[in-house]
């Protein structure tokens, strides 16, 4: 069980870094890309330089029809400007949209392929516990949402193992006689601990194949509470 969890830990550590990993390499890759491009593009106020450069160098244009052309000129830069500022914001939106969506889709890959992990995990071990709650009043314990009722020694042995589990300690059949029955462990037997599991494994067991296997249809009978296409018979 231990080494289960440490798994998962692992597990879920190595995905966050690969997360994290593919994020910094795409938004890397985005910036880069979006550093080239704007490199790339001209600048902004080229055109309006090149008219006012015809301006000067040619002093001899005094007629109304060349400086009428060069206003147009002028005016053809200014909008050729603005054209040009509005393109490098579209071009800023579309690469920060882009980024989202590749973190996005690298998040829900990762979130996937975790998940098949953890499906593939609960499809080797046959059941997987997520939550364990033990009543003592009603003399239940509810394994992931299912409610099963136990005698009252095998709660006892239930609990004490439960408490065992959350120190970290494995106990004998005779530290776990000794600790439901109050007496040293040194004056206890081996046996009346092992027996203890055994009615507990059995008692929970019974309940367990028959909530999970084996169906009883209340008037009706018997059937296996599983999907029929799964079945082979060798």
């Amino acid at each position: 069980m231990k080494e289960t969890s440490a798994t998962a830990a692992e597990a879920r550590r190595s995905g966050n870094r690969v997360v994290v990993l593919g994020v910094v390499a795409i938004v890397a890759i985005l910036s880069l890309a979006a550093i080239f491009l704007f490199l790339s593009l001209p600048d902004a106020n080229a055109f309006n330089a090149r008219v006012e450069r015809i301006f000067v160098e040619n002093d001899t244009l005094t007629a109304d029809a060349e400086i009428k052309l060069l206003e147009i000129l002028a005016l053809s830069g200014t909008a050729f400007s603005e054209t040009l500022t509005s393109y490098r914001m579209v071009i800023f939106v579309l690469l920060v949209f882009a980024a989202a969506l590749l973190v996005a889709a690298l998040v829900f890959l990762v979130m996937l392929v975790a998940m098949n992990r953890r499906m593939a995990q609960i499809e080797r071990s046959g059941i997987q516990v997520s939550s364990l709650l033990i009543s003592r009043e009603e003399n239940a314990v509810y394994l992931n949402n299912m409610g099963f009722t136990l005698t009252a020694a095998a709660m006892e042995t239930l609990a004490v193992l439960a408490e065992a589990r959350m120190d970290d300690d494995v106990l004998t059949g005779a530290e776990i006689e000794a600790v439901i029955s109050g007496r040293n462990a040194a004056d206890c037997d081996e046996a009346a601990g092992a027996t203890r599991i055994k009615r507990l494994r059995d008692t929970l067991g019974n309940q367990m194949v028959s909530e999970l296997l084996v169906k009883n249809i209340a008037r009706r009978g018997y059937m296996l509470a599983i999907d029929k296409d799964v079945i082979q018979v060798i």
